[in-house]
């Protein structure tokens, strides 16, 4: 514990899937923050890569496309330590499942699909993803698609239970020409740009006033 007590709280990231059927199950808290985040912001020139028309130069068709890069560490000890029942049995698995489960489409929409089939049902719409949300502080909460999970399960229990892991999330931003503006995840990524627009004249009059 802090021997500061008016330390702010430390805000933990956390991935958010909007389910409303199961909203407890795709809530993942980071147990630790990790360390570093790597962000890649694609531009989404309207010429493309080739030379185009001198008037399209300068246009753009959309929001860059960006991608985030972390790594997150799931550790069971302090629950073991304490006695937790479901660390004991099941070690970190609910965790990393909770993240998994982002991938999968949900197991009883397949089976109600498949019965739709046997009963003659030609075409059956492929099973939707919840909103998927990263939060990263109040000023980063961003509609993402998960499309890399890599999982490195370092300790284990006497069951095999892993009771350690490092978690490599690979995300992808949804903007608002893929989601529409005017759903929930589209209106979540036009209220983070016009912050992040706010912020850049805030610190663009800090730096020209800074030069006086």
């Amino acid at each position: 514990m802090t021997t500061f007590p008016s330390s702010p709280r430390l805000q933990k990231g956390a991935i958010i899937g909007l389910d409303p059927f199961n909203p407890l199950a795709s809530v993942i808290v980071f147990q630790y923050n990790p360390d570093t985040l790597t962000r890649t912001l694609t531009a989404q020139a309207a010429g493309g890569d080739g030379a185009g028309d001198r008037g399209e130069a300068l246009r753009l068709k959309g929001p860059p496309q960006e991608q985030i890069k972390l790594d997150v560490e799931v550790d069971a000890a302090d629950q073991l330590e304490q006695g937790d029942p479901t660390a004991g049995s099941m070690g970190v698995y609910p965790a990393l499942s909770a993240l998994e489960a982002l991938l999968y489409p949900k197991s009883a929409l397949v089976i109600a699909n498949e019965v739709l089939l046997n009963v003659g049902m030609i075409e059956v719409i492929p099973p939707e993803a919840p909103l998927t949300l990263f939060a990263w502080g109040m000023n980063r909460i961003l509609p993402v698609r998960l499309t890399g999970l890599t999982i490195t399960e370092e300790a284990f229990d006497p069951k095999l239970n892993p009771i350690r892991a490092k978690v490599s999330l690979e995300l992808r931003v949804l903007n608002y020409r893929d989601l529409g503006l005017l759903t929930p995840g589209g209106t979540l990524f036009m209220a983070h740009q016009v912050a992040k627009e706010v912020m850049a004249t805030i610190g663009s009059v800090g730096n020209v006033t800074g030069a006086l």
